[in-house]
């Protein structure tokens, strides 16, 4: 391994540190806040932007997500998305010492198989892509009813509870992680229109003339707002890591159909992204099984969930 590789893991180590430590503190600042609700969207933003304590969360994970984008410039998806993956440990151990939160022992397991799950992923990359169109047509018939489907599963499930009861985050991470995954696709196509341009002028007329361009806008944003309520209303250490897997895994499997991307050729690589998928799926289903735990609150009060009748109660510590 030449000196180049140990500066891409290196900057990609501190891309996953960086972005993961930025969402830790964002939990924490929004801990202090009060409860968001998505259906009052302006008095959402403004409790967001006059925190200081979550804009300097936010920026951090802005770093971590510029860090992201420039390793991928040099190196190989199967090399730097190993390392982003070590993320899910460090999110562990924040939440617990941090954010005090619990996981159960089975919890523990899904979401060590989370950051496996990826890995596979990763490790199934061929390293080529074949194109950097795909049929506006599809991409409409894939786009619009996953957006529909992200949204109603995350709005869905956090609308419902009451003001400072718990969720899972299981539905809400899913939810908001296929948003994500539309903007990767978005992403993907505008990537195109830097193919076709050779010039300033062409393109900035290409990209602003681009209806992907509003629509990865439109995702990044609504999914940032259903994300942050997530993250307030349940655990980092549930919400994060199903978010991040289940977007990873809608793109691998939509962008390879779209942009006419090949199967893996190997056999051993085509097992290994069927493997990350379907470890990826029976993760999401287990962990949606289970009761919501309680979600520490930093003023000394968490939201106790109960597992006999389903009712959330707030109970001092």
């Amino acid at each position: 391994m030449n000196a180049a590789a140990y500066a891409g893991i290196a900057l990609a180590l501190l891309a996953t540190t960086a972005y993961n430590v930025g969402m830790i503190l964002e939990k924490r600042a929004l801990g202090r806040m009060p409860t968001l609700d998505i259906r009052r969207v302006p008095r959402l933003v403004i409790s967001l932007l006059t925190s200081r304590a979550w804009l300097g969360g936010f920026a951090l994970m802005l770093t971590g997500l510029a860090c992201q984008t420039i390793v991928l410039t040099f190196e190989p998806v199967s090399v730097v998305q190993p390392v982003l993956a070590s993320g899910v440990v460090l999110v562990l151990v924040l939440s617990r010492l941090v954010l005090r939160e619990r996981l159960r022992g089975g919890e523990t397991w899904c979401v060590a198989a989370i950051a496996v799950a990826v890995v596979l992923l990763a490790l199934s990359a061929t390293g080529t892509a074949e194109s950097h169109h795909a049929d506006p047509g599809w991409m409409t018939a894939v786009i619009v009813p996953s957006i529909i489907i992200g949204l109603l599963v995350a709005a869905g499930s956090l609308r419902t509870r009451r003001p400072g009861a718990a969720v899972s985050g299981v539905w809400a991470g899913a939810g908001t992680g296929l948003l994500y995954g539309v903007a990767a696709l978005a992403i993907k196509a505008l990537s195109g229109v830097l193919v076709r341009h050779q010039t300033a002028m062409g393109l900035v007329a290409g990209v602003l003339s681009s209806p992907y361009l509003y629509v990865l806008g439109g995702c990044l944003a609504v999914a940032m707002l259903l994300f942050q309520a997530a993250l307030q209303a349940g655990r980092a250490s549930i919400v994060i890591p199903v978010s991040n897997v289940t977007g990873s895994t809608y793109f691998i499997i939509a962008g390879t159909w779209l942009f006419h991307e090949h199967l893996p050729a190997s056999p051993g690589r085509l097992v290994l992204r069927l493997a990350g998928i379907t470890l990826a799926a029976l993760v999401v289903i287990t962990l949606s099984r289970q009761v919501p735990e309680p979600v520490p609150a930093v003023g000394g009060t968490e939201v106790v969930g109960t597992a006999y009748d389903g009712q959330l109660a707030e109970a001092g510590r």
